[in-house]
């Protein structure tokens, strides 16, 4: 059944709930934009009714106001005996009946920012509950006052997590029932994409001025046994500081520490607020510590020294240097080198009767570069070695049984982390994770190994090419870029300059004359090797050229002026 009815006239909007007794419409004029309560009675009988799920929220394109519903929901599970729900498909519908007052340029830009619009709404992974807050963990539901239960759910929320406002989440959610030992409990892995600077891959990098990591996913799993709940929770999110890596053609761009900038100011704010809200941290930095990476990890580690806080401790981890050449078993050396600090914070758990037993007093914050492949596998470990205790606690695992040998379990458990995987890497990167080949099966394949290989062309492709609009996207959908409709020129119409165009013709004819001269022999081989030679040195050039002005051929974003990086 529909939650809602949205009935439309020529005029007005009329969105009414679906719940039986709500006699009251919330009516939203087509013209003014005003929104009132009206009586359910005064919805005219000519309006067109369909029935919706949710509304999202209004956007201000160039051709006025749009209203965005949620068209199709599927459940996903029940957490907490409340049903979650995973919005699947949506409809943006403009207040103004015709775009004919726009001009022909207007009228383009307006269709590229809709495309934005539905790029943003098409990426998988929006989900909401009417009745339950899903934006905060176990433990932090558990310690609220008497007021914070009064509030609706929006006010209540962890902003962090709202992506819209109104009843839109960016999380991924897996809700499994699971048996062992003829046992049968819950197991949901929940993770929440921090809207806060928000965006792809290479574009969003390190912090902003108020200490919001780039990418920053908190990832809880929750166990439900026999009334009783255990929470586990970790977080993610782009190394600390200001740093940035620009495409620029190169399959792996340098990364830069900003020159300027006071990095231990934000610094300090990312991990004081890190630490009101999770606790202790521990940082698990698995980033390579020889190449371009290295100068990352030594500044990080310099930077934790000389915040000098206890709540603070460094832990580095070459992941690639460890794991090369098929070695995976070698994380196990990360998991007994944390296991005394995983001890130390352990997890939520609240027993049949709402008592609670213990806190998880401690966060593990583990990063690589993207905070998406290496950082996953990590994180999957991590929740298992505490699921191992919560399931004992329990008494769902005997004493002496290991979570590994639940064939049954461990299927589950290691798809719904690889899935995981790849619903933070779709959104931040544009495809799936690499390496969940070991995350699905504990082992490292060569199918994996190729997999990964045409993951990482995607990757390049859609960072070089394709990024810039899904960035764009990204600023306009959460509103860090708002459409002036009286401004005429927007941001969208940059001229390219000559060598945008020029040079890959030149590139292309080049090559293509070094070919035709290979296979059209001339009077003399001398005569061949020179034309072939002239153009091959020709096409050399220009694409020296081109991969020289990288940056000028990359899709950048055009919306919103990121910091300036030196």
């Amino acid at each position: 059944t529909a939650n809602m009815y949205m009935h439309t006239t020529p005029e007005k909007f009329y969105i009414e709930a679906g719940d039986d007794g709500a006699n009251e419409v919330l009516a939203i004029d087509r013209v003014s934009t005003e929104m009132t309560l009206i009586g359910s009675k005064d919805v005219p009988p000519s309006a067109v009714t369909r029935p919706i799920y949710g509304i999202m929220g209004t956007v201000r394109l160039v051709a006025g106001m749009y209203l965005i519903v949620i068209t199709k929901k599927r459940k996903v599970g029940d957490l907490l005996g409340h049903v979650v729900w995973k919005a699947v498909e949506f409809d943006v519908i403009s207040y103004k009946k015709t775009v004919l007052h726009l001009t022909d340029n207007q009228m383009q830009d307006n269709k590229a920012f809709l495309g934005m619009m539905n790029n943003v709404l098409n990426t998988d992974g929006f989900y909401f509950a009417t009745d339950y807050d899903l934006t905060h963990t176990l433990q932090r539901l558990a310690n609220t006052s008497p007021e914070f239960q009064e509030m609706s759910l929006l006010e209540r929320a962890d902003q962090r997590f709202v992506w819209n406002g109104h009843l839109l989440r960016d999380f991924n959610i897996v809700m499994k029932s699971c048996c062992i030992n003829g046992k049968v409990f819950e197991w949901n892995l929940i993770s929440r994409r921090s809207c806060f600077r928000a965006g792809v891959r290479y574009y969003v990098r390190g912090i902003d001025s108020e200490g919001h990591a780039a990418n920053f996913v908190e990832t809880e799993q929750i166990v439900q046994y026999n009334g009783a709940k255990a929470s586990f929770v970790q977080t993610r999110g782009s190394i600390p500081f200001y740093w940035s890596q620009r495409p620029n053609l190169k399959y792996k761009p340098k990364p830069q520490i900003s020159k300027s900038g006071n990095h231990l100011d934000g610094f300090q704010r990312h991990f004081d607020s890190q630490i009101i809200t999770y606790g202790k941290q521990v940082i698990l930095n698995l980033i390579n510590q020889k190449g371009s990476e290295k100068p990352l990890e030594l500044a990080f580690a310099k930077m934790v020294e000389s915040l000098g806080n206890g709540m603070i401790k460094y832990v580095a981890f070459d992941f690639h240097k460890e794991c090369s050449r098929m070695r995976w078993h070698r994380l196990q050396i990360l998991v007994d080198m944390v296991a005394d600090l995983q001890e130390e914070f352990g997890y939520f758990l609240v027993d049949a009767d709402g008592t609670v037993q213990v806190h998880q007093e401690g966060t593990f914050r583990s990063n690589c570069m993207d905070c998406l492949d290496r950082t996953n596998v990590v994180q999957s470990l991590l929740a298992r070695r505490s699921l191992q205790s919560q399931l004992e606690r329990m008494g769902v695992l005997h004493v002496g049984q290991r979570i590994e040998e639940q064939i049954d379990f461990e299927k589950i458990y290691k798809n719904a982390w690889a899935d995981n995987a790849n619903a933070c890497a779709k959104q931040y990167a544009g495809t799936g994770a690499l390496k969940t080949d070991f995350t699905r099966t504990g082992k490292r394949t060569q199918w994996g190994l190729l997999m990964d290989g045409w993951n990482s062309m995607i990757r390049y492709y859609k960072n070089n090419f394709s990024d810039g609009f899904r960035q764009d996207s990204i600023d306009l959908f959460l509103g860090n870029y708002a459409v002036d409709e009286a401004d005429m020129s927007t941001a969208l119409h940059e001229p390219k300059d000559w060598k945008f165009l020029t040079l890959p013709i030149i590139m292309v004819v080049a090559f293509s004359m070094c070919i035709i001269c290979l296979l059209m022999a001339g009077d003399t081989w001398t005569e061949t090797l020179a034309y072939v030679l002239f153009w091959g040195m020709a096409s050399v050039v220009t694409f020296g050229v081109i991969l020289f002005n990288g940056r000028d051929f990359v899709d950048a974003p055009k919306l919103v002026q990121k910091e300036k990086m030196d």
